[in-house]
Parts: C-alpha cells; sequence; structure tokens
C-alpha cells in the first residue's frame, strides 16, 4: 500500500499552522474543497479566529489580556457582530443630571464619553455615559476662561481624543496668528507626551484667519484654515506629529473654494490624508519634515458642495493612556479597511456617498500621474443613499434614520453593515444587498439636466422597526454610534434639558438615558 503523504494527511496542528498563513478568504476557499481541511477549520479556534477578525476587518490591539482563551474571544467577537443585528432601541432608563447648560457643538467619544464645546459661551465638557466597570472615566466642565490662559483669545475649534487622553485648543491671540495648545483630560498642564504646550504655525502664515478646523488621528493634529488678506484668500493644512514637534512642516495650501468654510480632510490611519475639495486628493505623511506627498487624485462626478465629511472614529489609540480602557478591548477596526461618508448637496438632494477606504491603499505606481476616472475606482468602492434625516458612521457600519408613514411624518432606525463577513453570513440576520443601485442626481436647480450613477458595495440591511419616532414629538437633533453603543439627542417638550438616550447594544449591558440640565 502507498503511504499517505498528500498534504490533506498532514497532522492537524500541522494543517492549522501552514493555514494560519493565508488570507482568509483562501482559508474559506481551501476548507470549503475539501472535507478534511473543513473538519480542520471547524476543530481549529485559532483559524476561525483569523478569519472572523478578518472578515469583520478588525485589528488587534497589542497587550491585551492574553489570558483569556482564544475560543472566549473567538465567541465574544461572534456575539458582538451579531447583537448589532437585534438591537433593543428601546432604553431602559436612567437619569444621570449634569448640571450645566448642554452646549451646541457636540461629539461622543470613544469609551463611552459624552463631549461637547459651546464657541459661543466658551465652555467645554466631558462625562461618562454609562461606562462600562472596566473603563476608565472623566469627568471635567471648563468654565469660561479656562480652555485657553491666554487673555482675550478667539477660539476656532476643540479636538478631544479620550483614547490618547488629549484636548486641543486652537484660538488666535492677536487676530493674526493661530496658536494650538495641548493638555490632558484629565488634569492641567501641558500633555505628558505632547513635545511642547503650544504648537505654532509657519512663520509665512501670519494672515487674518476667519474660520479654522482642528482634527486629529494617533500622533497627527491637522488645523485646516481659511486666511484671508488685502489681495487674496486662500486655505492652508498644516499637520504636526504633536508628540515629537510643535512646528509644521507639512503644510498643504490652494485658492480658496466655493464654500463658507475651510475644506474638509480626513485621516486615513496614520500614515494618509484625504483632502476633499471638487475631487478627492490622497496624500502620504509618513515624513513629517516635508510637505505631504501626493499620491492620487480620484475624480467625483458630482458636481456639489460638500457638506460634510464624515470620518473614521478611533476607537482605541494603541498608545492609549487610558489603560483600564485598552485591556477591556481586544480589537479596533482596522483603518484600511473602514468607511468614510460625504454628505453633498446636489441641486435638490442631499447624498449621502458611502466609500470602502480599501480603494486608497491598493495603488499602483502610477496613480499620480493622472487623476483616476469614477469609472475605475467608484462603482464597485462606494454606494450612494439619499439622506434622510440623520447619518452616522462607525468601522464598517452605518446608522441612519429612515422616513415612513403619512407624508414621511415618523421614522424608524436601519442599520447597514458592510464588513464582507455580515455579507457572507447576513442572510437570517438581515437582508443582504448585493446587487447594483443607480441613483439619479439632478444636478441643476431647475430640474432639466440629471446623471444616473450606478454603484454596487455590498452591505446588510437591518431595519429596527421596534420603535417609532414621530417628527413632530421626538425633536431628534442629533445621533452617533460607537463600537458598543448608540446615542440618541433629542429636546423634551416637557422640560427645560435634553435627552441623551444611550442604547447599548451589548447584550450584557443595560442601557440609559442622560439628561442636561
Amino acid at each position: 500500500m502507498k503511504p499517505q503523504t498528500g498534504f490533506q494527511f498532514l497532522a492537524e496542528e500541522l494543517l492549522c499552522y501552514i493555514l494560519s498563513f493565508l488570507p482568509h478568504r483562501d482559508i474559506l476557499r481551501c476548507t470549503s474543497i475539501c472535507r478534511n481541511l473543513r473538519q480542520t477549520y471547524l476543530s481549529s479556534s485559532e483559524l476561525q479566529y483569523i478569519v472572523e477578525i478578518s472578515g469583520q476587518q478588525l485589528l488587534v490591539i497589542p497587550n491585551t489580556d492574553d489570558s483569556i482563551p482564544i475560543s472566549k474571544r473567538l465567541q465574544r467577537l461572534r456575539d458582538e457582530a451579531h447583537a448589532w443585528f437585534k438591537v433593543d432601541t428601546h432604553p431602559f432608563l436612567k437619569m444621570v443630571p449634569v448640571t450645566k447648560a448642554l452646549p451646541s457643538r457636540e461629539i461622543i467619544g470613544a469609551g463611552g464619553h459624552f463631549c461637547s464645546w459651546d464657541p459661543m459661551g466658551d465652555t467645554a465638557m466631558i462625562f461618562p455615559v454609562h461606562p462600562k466597570p472596566s473603563q476608565q472615566s472623566i469627568r471635567r466642565n471648563w468654565l469660561p476662561g479656562t480652555l485657553c490662559s491666554v487673555p482675550h483669545s478667539r477660539k476656532f475649534d476643540v479636538f478631544m481624543d479620550l483614547a490618547q487622553n488629549l484636548i486641543a485648543v486652537a484660538y488666535a491671540a492677536d487676530h493674526n496668528t493661530v496658536y494650538i495648545n495641548l493638555g490632558a483630560l484629565d488634569g492641567d498642564g501641558v500633555h505628558p507626551q505632547a513635545a511642547g504646550e503650544t504648537l505654532f504655525l509657519s512663520d509665512d502664515s501670519r494672515s487674518v484667519t476667519s474660520n479654522a478646523k482642528l482634527k486629529g488621528f494617533g500622533r497627527h493634529i491637522a488645523l485646516s484654515c481659511r486666511l484671508n488678506d488685502e489681495s487674496m484668500s486662500v486655505w492652508q493644512l498644516h499637520i504636526w506629529d504633536w508628540k515629537y514637534s510643535t512646528t509644521s512642516s507639512s503644510i498643504l495650501s490652494g485658492a480658496v473654494l466655493d464654500r463658507p468654510g475651510p475644506i474638509e480632510f480626513c485621516f486615513l490611519g496614520n500614515n494618509r490624508l484625504l483632502v476633499i475639495a471638487d475631487n478627492l486628493n490622497l496624500y502620504s505623511i509618513e515624513n513629517m519634515s516635508q510637505t505631504p506627498e501626493f499620491l492620487a487624485c480620484f475624480l467625483i462626478p458630482i458636481p456639489s458642495m460638500l457638506l460634510e465629511c464624515l470620518p473614521m472614529i478611533d476607537d482605541i489609540g494603541y498608545d492609549s493612556q487610558l489603560h483600564m480602557q485598552a485591556q477591556a478591548t481586544m480589537c479596533t477596526s482596522d483603518p484600511t479597511h473602514r468607511l468614510i461618508c460625504l454628505i453633498m448637496r446636489c441641486a435638490r438632494d442631499n447624498l449621502a456617498l458611502i466609500i470602502s477606504t480599501r480603494i486608497f491603499f491598493d495603488l499602483d505606481e502610477m496613480a499620480a500621474a493622472m487623476p483616476i476616472p469614477w469609472e475605475h475606482w467608484g462603482p464597485s468602492n462606494t454606494r450612494i443613499f439619499q439622506r434622510q434625516f440623520h447619518f452616522r458612521i462607525n468601522g464598517n457600519r452605518v446608522l441612519q434614520t429612515l422616513h415612513f408613514g403619512a407624508r414621511n411624518r415618523q421614522f424608524i432606525l436601519q442599520l447597514l453593515d458592510f464588513s464582507p463577513l455580515a455579507v457572507t453570513n447576513g442572510r437570517g440576520l438581515g437582508r443582504v444587498v448585493k446587487e447594483p443601485s443607480t441613483t439619479c442626481i439632478i444636478v441643476d436647480r431647475i430640474g432639466t439636466r440629471g446623471e444616473s450613477l450606478t454603484t454596487s458595495l455590498p452591505y446588510v440591511q437591518v431595519v429596527f422597526s421596534d420603535r417609532k419616532f414621530d417628527h413632530a414629538n421626538s425633536l431628534l437633533r442629533d445621533m452617533w454610534i460607537d463600537k458598543d453603543r448608540i446615542y440618541m439627542l433629542s429636546r423634551s417638550l416637557r422640560y427645560t434639558y435634553d435627552r441623551l438616550e444611550v442604547i447599548d447594544v451589548q447584550p450584557d449591558v443595560r442601557s440609559g438615558v442622560v439628561s442636561t440640565s
């Protein structure tokens, strides 16, 4: 008899070891054509964990608790993913008073915190919103004059990064030069990892600034500003490695576009930056000692005005100061496989253009030579939706309101999951949408000229019909989504405070409502 020396007759441990070097799609292909390999896969938590991580487009956070068995990590990942398809949108009510009027600019930070800044009142706040026991919480109120110690300074923007315990305040002290102060969210003084207390613009940027916008991701902070002098008006984008230097040599600039504020931009991880002007311009920011390197231009076929760019949210920083928070989380979404959303006004309609960031990392050497037409990158990497009431993204998930009823007077919530594993295994959990969709876009205000765009990025749609909202009574101001929760901010018709509903998606945590009075 001939010895059984084929690949499939190797010891199971060797088969697992060899398969572990393959991408998750190849692992699934191998196990679909061979019964022996299929059984090896089903008996291996390690291989299933690889498939789950890659299929959900996640990255494993280093230095987490290695004592947790791989089988429990696998089950936790699956439970967390499936929980999003069966969310109970009726929260368990819990009133937490906050003795401060609600600011006018609200954002939700990672780790179950509510962060906000009121530019008119010169105040800011951060407080925990029903955090998990393992998470460190921060509660602070900045009274007028305490965000910046420079008297009579004009504040342009405030950026908070809970994952890195960072607050950055952009201000002008002499109406000409903009500075950025770096501090810690949980204490006074300079941030312990910052290169200095203040970030400075280059000397040739001393002109009147009409407005500015701060954003950050990991070691980078960027300021987009509109500069005016007697002869011209331009936009500038300054980028700092705030842990290494207080000055910026990484600067982009251009003529002011036909929009009221500064340009929109979005970090794509720690080494790439997307600038949204008339088209999408991609830059490398690996070398912070020079002007960002131009990588590619992606053409947008829609003549429009950009209203907002909904960026990626960095749930957990790898160098987070909040050690307990990092320990409580195993994974974060992969910056090379997330979603960004462009909210655009096109004549009569507001459109939401969902873009998979994978297109910005899969470039050939000639990408910078000439603009990339929409037909080459857009249809298979995007989806276009008519924007309704509210629209938010996190990782590969989109949460939006959906109108229904007579004259669209009511709305419900729906979730769209664009991760490959959800699309592969989504049947029975939601409606899998793989077929292309065509959107007719009116490009002039009189409605005589239109353009049809077809997009086909796959997703799973789940409609949460268990709770209906009435436009006249709910007064939903905004909503957000993060890794574990849904946040809904509504005005109360009976009281003088607003209501922040917190819906915990994971089954082991109760939900709550926070009142800000």
